[in-house]
C-alpha cells in the first residue's frame, strides 16, 4: 500500500526481537474463514462516538476491520462484537488475551515485507497460531509493479513462491492498483497478479484476498463506481475469497488529508464526511453480502478472456460456455469469465465486463439447455432460473453494466 502512518496501522514490535523456533501444536485448531471479507484498510478513527462510526460501517455492509487507527482495542471488539464484523487488530503481544476475543480473527503483523524479514514473520505467526488457536498473523504483500530492491526478491513469483515456503500463511494477501486513465490503462498488470495468487491459494488450499483502489492518490484519479465493480468482479472471477477497500477513512489529521493523500476523497474524508463512494460500497458490498455465501463454496478452475464479435467465439469440450457472439447492432465487447466446481460437482461461472463505460450485451450459449442455468440473486443470494435479459433477441442475451459481474450455476458436466 502506499506508505502510511505505520504507528498506527502496523505493528510496532521489531521482528528482530523474535528468536528462535516455534512450531505450532500438531492439535492447534487452524483458522477457518466463515465468510466472504468485506474489508477495508484504514477504520474510523479514535474519538467521540465511535460506537455511532461502527454503526455506519457496518451499515455499509462491511464485514472484516483490519487494523485499529489508535483506537483501544478493547473497545475496538467490543464494538465489532456489537455490529457484527471481524476485526484484525494491529497490535503485537502474541500472548495478548483480546487475540481470543470473538470478534478478533487475528493481528496484523506487517505490511509489504521484504523477502529477508520472511523467517522472522514465521515465527510470529506460528507463535500466534500455536498460542491461540483459530487466529492467525496476518501479512500483505506487495503488487507485482514492486521493485526487485523493495521485494528483496529477483522476481515477484519468487517473493510469493519463498512467502508461501517459508511463512505457510493461512491467507494470501496483497494489494494492488491499476492506473484507470484515458491515458494509462494498468489492468493487465492486476489481473496477472490476480492470477499469481490464485495458483499459489490453490496450491496451499488457502483463501486469497487483494486490496484494490477506491480513492484518489498520485496519479491514480478517483475512481468511479464502475472501476470499482471492475477490481471486485474481476478478483471475484480469479476465485478471491475477500475484497478490500483502500480506504475506508481518508488517512491525514483533518483539514482534507495530509501527506501522500492531500486531496482526501475515500469512502469518508479525514473530517468523518461521507463522500459518494460510501452509498457505491453500500451498493456494492450487499451485493457481495448475498453473493458469499456461495462465493465461498467455490473452487477455480481457470480464467478467460474473449471478445464478441460478429461471428462466435467458440470454447473447448469441458467449458461451460459453448459459444458467445453478439447480436444486430451490438457494439464488441470484452468479457472475462471465470470458471468453477463446487463440492457435489455443479459448476459455477462468473461472467466480468471488462468495458469502465459500456453495457455488454453478450449472447451466450452454455454446455446445457439454459433452462438448467440459475443465477445467484444479488438482492437475496437465493438461486433463480436465468433469465433472459432480451427475450425477443434470439438466443439468450445478458445484460451487464460497466465494470459489473453476475454469477451463474450450472449442473455438473455431463
Amino acid at each position: 500500500m502506499p506508505c502510511l502512518n505505520r504507528s498506527l496501522l502496523v505493528l510496532l514490535c521489531s521482528l528482530e526481537l523474535c528468536a528462535g523456533t516455534i512450531t505450532a501444536s500438531e492439535s492447534a485448531r487452524p483458522f477457518v474463514q466463515d465468510r466472504f471479507a468485506i474489508g477495508l484498510w484504514v477504520p474510523p478513527v479514535a474519538g467521540p462516538k465511535l460506537d455511532e462510526r461502527y454503526r455506519e460501517l457496518a451499515e455499509a455492509h462491511f464485514n472484516l476491520v483490519i487494523g485499529t487507527s489508535g483506537t483501544n482495542v478493547n473497545e475496538q471488539l467490543t464494538l465489532c462484537e456489537r455490529f457484527g464484523l471481524k476485526a484484525i487488530v494491529a497490535r503485537s503481544e502474541a500472548q495478548a488475551p483480546w487475540l481470543d476475543h470473538p470478534a478478533c480473527w487475528g493481528a496484523l503483523l506487517t505490511d509489504e515485507p521484504a523477502e529477508s524479514v520472511f523467517p522472522a514473520l514465521a515465527m510470529q505467526a506460528a507463535e500466534i497460531r500455536d498460542k491461540h488457536p483459530g487466529r492467525f498473523g496476518y501479512i500483505n504483500l506487495f503488487p507485482n509493479y514492486a521493485t526487485p530492491q523493495q521485494l528483496g526478491s529477483p522476481t515477484y513469483e519468487s517473493h510469493v513462491a519463498a512467502f508461501m515456503k517459508d511463512v505457510k500463511p493461512e491467507i494470501l494477501s496483497m494489494d494492488h492498483y491499476p492506473l484507470m486513465r484515458q491515458d494509462a490503462d494498468g489492468r493487465a498488470a492486476y489481473c496477472e497478479n490476480l492470477e499469481t495468487l490464485r495458483r499459489h491459494s490453490q496450491v496451499a488450499k488457502i483463501p486469497f484476498w487483494n486490496y484494490f483502489q477506491a480513492m484518489p492518490f498520485g496519479d491514480h484519479p478517483d475512481p468511479t463506481e464502475a472501476q470499482i465493480r471492475w477490481q471486485i468482479f474481476t478478483s471475484i472471477a480469479y476465485g478471491a475469497k475477500g475484497a478490500l477497500y483502500f480506504c475506508y477513512w481518508t488517512p491525514g489529521q483533518g483539514n482534507g488529508g495530509s501527506g501522500e493523500f492531500p486531496k482526501g476523497g475515500a469512502i469518508i474524508t479525514a473530517e468523518g464526511r461521507r463522500t459518494r463512494h460510501y452509498d457505491e460500497a453500500r451498493r456494492i458490498n450487499g451485493e457481495l453480502l448475498h453473493l458469499g455465501p456461495t462465493l465461498m463454496t467455490l473452487s477455480s478452475d481457470e480464467v478467460r478472456r474473449f471478445k464478441t464479435g460478429p461471428t462466435s467465439t467458440h470454447f473447448p469440450p469441458g467449458f461451460p460456455l459453448r459459444s458467445v457472439t453478439r447480436t444486430g447492432n451490438d457494439v464488441e465487447s470484452e468479457l472475462l469469465v471465470g470458471t468453477f466446481h463446487m463440492a457435489d460437482g455443479r459448476r459455477a461461472v462468473v461472467i466480468v465486463n471488462d468495458s469502465l463505460a459500456y453495457t455488454a450485451w453478450p449472447t451466450l450459449e452454455f454446455d446445457v439447455p439454459v433452462a438448467e442455468v440459475q443465477e445467484v440473486e444479488k438482492s437475496t443470494g437465493g438461486l433463480v432460473k436465468a433469465i433472459d435479459d432480451s427475450p425477443e433477441t434470439r438466443g439468450f442475451q445478458l445484460s451487464l453494466g460497466a465494470g459489473d459481474g453476475r454469477l451463474f450455476i450450472l449442473p455438473a458436466a455431463r
